[in-house]
C-alpha cells in the first residue's frame, strides 16, 4: 500500500514558477467547477443537497493533478480506481468519444455506492489526462435499500459490481451496461440521473483541459505536471521534516461490525516519523468482520492521505506528490485490508476510526496541534419502500445532519454539528426530505451536554426527533459511537455516546444498537442522538465567564456546570459566584491530587 511514483519520469524539469503556479489555480479552478456541475444536475439528495461526490483532474499515468474541495474520504479512493480502469483500457487503447466506469471495491474501489467515471483528454491525437468523478449512489441494488446493508457477511448482498466498463464507446452510448445498470437498482431514473451528472461534469473538465492545451501546448503542460507533483513533494517533506522523529502508537474500537452485535473491533496504529518520511503500520489491528465495516485498501489510503494532508498544511497543491513520502502497512484479513468477500459497504465507520487512531497517535508529537475527537459517526439512515400514490419504489435519506460536534482545539472550542475528517458533505436541510416524503420533524436541535467538557470545550451533537407518515418501511441504521466514547485531550473530558430511540405507534419504546435494519410503521417515531467531540484541557480551568455563556445559551446544563467546570451560581443562575466556583474547584483539584494533564 505505497503510493505509485512519479509519472513521466523522463519530461524535462525547468518551468518558470509563475507558469507553474498559473496552471496549478487553473488545473484547481476546473476540478472546482467540476464539482459545481456535478451537484447541480445531480438527481438524488446525496449528491444534490448532501454533495457526497469529488471531482479531479489526473495525469495519463493515473497520478491526481488536482482535486475540487470536496470529500477529503475520496483522495485516496480515487487513485486505485482510475489506475485499475486504465489497467483494462491504457491510454494507448482509448478513443475520443470513451467514457469509463467502474466500483468494484476488490479491485481498487471503495464500496458499490461509490461509481468512479472517467473521460479521456486528448492532445494531437494522443491522451494527455483524464477527467474523473465519483459520486455515492443512492442505491445500486443488493439486500437492502440504499446499498449498504448494515448486517450482511458477503459482498455479494451488497448490490452490483462493476468492473471498468465503456460507458460510452466513441461516442455512443454502451446500451447494454447501461441497461445493467437500470435493472439493479430500485430507483433507476435517479441512478441514471446521477450518473449522466458526472458525465456531464467529465466533459466540462474535459472542454476546459483542452482549452488549457491549446493556450500553453503539450510540452510546456507536460513539463508542469511533474513539476506540480514534485512541488507537492518537497512541499510536503519539508511540513514533515518538522514533526518530532518517533514512533507513536494509539487504538480505538468500531462498536461491532452489525453482526456480531457484542464484539467491538479494535484498530490499532503506530505511525513513525523519521526526517521526512511518514509510516503507519497497523499491526495490532482486528482481523477482518463478518459484518460490513472492513475497509478495503482504498478507504485506508484515504483516512491516511487525509491525516497527512492535515498536519502538512493547505498550502500544498492537492495533488499525489503530496503522498509520495508516506508508507502504509495494512496486515491482510484485517479490518483495514479484508480478503473477499468480505462486505464493506459501512467501511466509513471504519475509516473514520482510522483517522482518531492516527490524530490520537500524532497528538503525542504534536499535542498543541491535534484537537480531541470528533463525533466520529455517520449519521446515515436509509429508507425504503413503494410510494402509496404512484406505486413506485424509493428510496431516501432521513434528512438529519451527518455528524455532530468537533472535538475541542488547544485554543478554542470545537465547532457545532459539522462534517468533519473525512467527510466533507453538507447538512440536509428537513425541508427537501418533508417535501419529497411522508416524514415530518418534530424536532432538531443542539443536544445540552453533548460536548466533552475541557478548558475548551467539545462542539455539540443533536438531537433530531422525526415522524414517519407512509405505508411500513425498511430501515437500514448505520452509525457508531454508541459503546465507545469520543476521547478527550490533555486532562478533557470525553462527550457522550451516541443513541437512537423509535417509539412505535403502539407507544412501545425500542433501543436500537449502532448497526441494524428494521423497519418504521407510520406513525413511529425516531429519536436520534448526535453526539459532539471530546474537550481539550482541564475542564477546571475554563473561565467561569464561558461556562455562564454556554449555559444561558443552553449548550450546557447548570447541573453539568457545577459538575464538570466547577461553577456555581448565584440563586437566579445569571452571574457567577467567584467566590463558591473558586472553592469548588479547590476542592475538586485535591480530590484528584492536582491539575489534570
Amino acid at each position: 500500500m505505497t503510493p505509485p511514483g512519479p509519472a513521466d519520469a523522463g519530461v524535462a524539469r525547468g518551468v518558470d514558477p509563475v507558469t507553474l503556479e498559473v496552471v496549478n489555480q487553473r488545473l484547481q479552478s476546473i476540478a472546482d467547477e467540476m464539482e459545481t456541475v456535478l451537484c447541480r444536475s445531480a438527481f438524488s439528495s446525496i449528491v444534490k443537497e448532501a454533495m457526497d461526490a469529488s471531482s479531479a483532474l489526473f495525469d495519463r499515468a493515473g497520478n491526481t493533478l488536482a482535486q475540487a474541495a470536496a470529500l477529503p474520504g475520496h483522495l485516496g479512493t480515487m487513485i486505485p480506481a482510475v489506475r485499475r480502469i486504465l489497467e483494462s483500457f491504457p491510454p494507448s487503447a482509448m478513443r475520443p468519444g470513451d467514457i469509463y466506469g467502474f466500483n468494484e471495491a476488490y479491485e481498487g474501489g471503495t464500496h458499490l455506492p461509490d461509481i468512479t467515471v472517467v473521460v479521456p483528454v486528448f492532445w494531437d491525437g494522443d491522451v494527455v489526462a483524464l477527467s474523473v468523478t465519483m459520486a455515492h449512489h443512492q442505491d445500486i441494488g443488493g439486500s437492502a435499500p440504499g446499498s449498504t446493508p448494515p448486517n450482511v457477511t458477503e459482498i455479494f448482498a451488497e448490490g452490483l459490481r462493476l468492473p471498468p466498463v465503456r460507458l460510452y464507446a466513441g461516442g455512443r452510448p454502451n446500451e447494454d451496461v447501461w441497461d445493467i445498470l437500470r435493472l439493479n437498482t430500485r430507483v433507476p431514473d435517479t441512478l441514471l440521473g446521477d450518473l449522466r451528472a458526472q458525465i456531464a461534469a467529465c466533459q466540462i473538465g474535459r472542454r476546459r483541459m483542452e482549452a488549457l492545451f491549446q493556450e500553453y501546448g503539450a510540452g510546456v503542460l507536460l513539463r508542469v505536471f511533474g513539476e506540480l507533483l514534485d512541488y507537492a513533494e518537497r512541499l510536503t517533506r519539508l511540513a514533515m521534516e518538522a514533526v518530532p522523529d518517533g514512533a507513536y502508537t494509539f487504538e480505538d474500537y468500531v462498536d461491532h461490525d452489525g453482526v456480531d452485535l457484542h464484539r467491538p473491533l479494535r484498530i490499532r496504529a503506530t505511525v513513525s516519523i523519521r526526517g521526512s518520511s511518514f509510516r503507519v503500520d497497523f499491526t495490532g489491528t482486528d482481523a477482518q468482520a463478518r459484518g460490513p465495516i472492513n475497509a478495503v485498501p482504498a478507504a485506508t489510503l484515504a483516512s491516511v492521505y487525509y491525516v497527512v494532508r492535515a498536519i502538512t498544511g493547505s498550502h500544498i497543491p492537492n495533488n499525489q506528490g503530496c503522498y509520495r513520502p508516506v508508507e502504509i502497512f495494512a496486515p491482510e484479513g484485517t479490518l483495514v485490508n479484508p480478503l473477499p468477500p468480505a462486505p464493506v459497504g459501512c467501511r466509513s465507520y471504519t475509516g473514520k476510526r482510522i483517522v482518531d487512531v492516527l490524530f490520537g497517535a500524532l497528538a503525542q508529537a504534536l499535542p498543541d496541534r491535534i484537537p480531541a475527537a470528533s463525533n466520529g459517526q455517520v449519521a446515515t439512515m436509509y429508507i425504503g419502500g413503494r410510494d402509496r400514490a404512484t406505486g413506485k419504489q424509493f428510496v431516501c435519506f432521513i434528512g438529519v445532519p451527518f455528524s455532530g460536534g468537533m472535538g475541542g482545539r488547544s485554543t478554542k472550542d470545537g465547532v457545532d454539528v459539522v462534517e468533519t475528517d473525512i467527510n466533507n458533505c453538507t447538512n440536509l436541510p428537513i425541508e427537501a426530505g418533508e417535501m419529497s416524503y411522508p416524514i415530518r420533524f418534530e424536532r432538531l436541535q443542539l443536544w445540552t451536554d453533548s460536548g466533552g467538557p475541557g478548558e475548551h470545550r467539545g462542539g455539540l451533537g443533536y438531537v433530531a426527533v422525526c415522524r414517519w407518515g407512509g405505508d411500513r418501511v425498511v430501515l437500514s441504521h448505520r452509525r457508531d459511537r454508541f459503546n465507545f466514547h469520543p476521547w478527550g485531550l490533555r486532562g478533557g473530558k470525553p462527550a457522550p455516546m451516541c443513541r437512537t430511540l423509535v417509539r412505535r405507534g403502539g407507544g412501545a419504546v425500542e433501543e436500537f444498537p449502532s448497526k441494524t435494519l428494521s423497519h418504521l410503521d407510520e406513525g413511529d417515531t425516531l429519536v436520534i442522538y448526535t453526539t459532539g467531540g471530546g474537550g481539550y484541557g482541564d475542564p477546571l480551568r475554563r473561565d467561569p465567564a464561558r461556562v455562564l455563556e454556554d449555559v444561558l445559551d443552553g449548550r450546557v446544563s447548570e447541573e453539568a456546570a457545577r459538575r464538570e467546570y466547577g461553577v456555581v451560581f448565584d440563586g437566579a443562575g445569571r452571574q457567577v459566584d467567584h467566590a463558591a466556583t473558586d472553592a469548588l474547584r479547590s476542592r475538586a483539584r485535591d480530590d484528584r491530587g492536582g491539575d489534570a494533564v
